[in-house]
């Protein structure tokens, strides 16, 4: 709704089939990762709680949507606040599903979970607020093809990087993914603050 002349007709359906690209690429991934044979497995490449590997969805559903948006760049900024807001939406969900707590802690907000006596801060609610914030930044941002789709690349790895270590974890964080998100964010930054300035005013 904020530029509504920069989106297609209708764009839950591109969102939509992004999604799904994404999350297919994603479950592929893991199960290669899992020493799963995708093309002798073909049931387990349903089973999608068998794991996701989210960096590979990420990165499949931001091709997918510059794919079926014409590769064009003013339709990635169209769609980049309204993406992090429903980011922000997910990681909000934790309420429902009680899972919004990370490490021990005794700051005023934190909070203990029904089964435990100790206080944690609720660090998925603190990445839900720094989405919803970056939102509203990356909207305010000048119209620069691709200025919009690179700072919110880089507000939402920047944020999962910077709350990664309150997060309770088995496995190893993927914190390079987010490095390597900050890192082509900045540079899409760069790139299409230059290209702003060698168009002729």
């Amino acid at each position: 709704r904020v530029w509504p002349a920069g989106l297609p007709e209708r764009p839950l359906d591109e969102l939509i089939t992004a999604a799904i690209v994404g999350l297919l690429a994603g479950r592929l991934a893991a199960m290669v990762v899992q020493g799963i044979n995708p093309l002798t497995n073909l049931s387990d490449f349903l089973i999608v709680r068998g794991g996701v590997l989210t960096p590979v969805a990420s990165l499949g559903f931001i091709i997918a949507l510059w794919a079926v948006n014409d590769r064009s760049l003013v339709r990635l900024d169209a769609y980049s606040p309204a993406v992090m807001a429903g980011l922000a939406g997910w990681h909000s969900g934790c309420l429902w599903r009680d899972a919004c707590l990370g490490a021990a802690s005794d700051v005023p907000w934190a909070f203990a979970s029904a089964e435990s006596a100790i206080t944690r801060h609720p660090v998925e609610l603190y990445a839900a607020i720094g989405l919803v914030l970056a939102a509203f930044v990356v909207s305010r941002l000048p119209a620069s093809p691709g200025l919009r789709a690179s700072a919110g690349l880089t507000m939402a790895s920047l944020i999962r990087l910077a709350t990664e270590p309150l997060r309770p974890s088995l496995t190893s964080a993927p914190v390079v993914w987010y490095a390597i998100g900050v890192v082509i964010g900045l540079l899409g930054v760069a790139a299409a603050s230059w290209a702003a300035k060698r168009e002729p005013t």
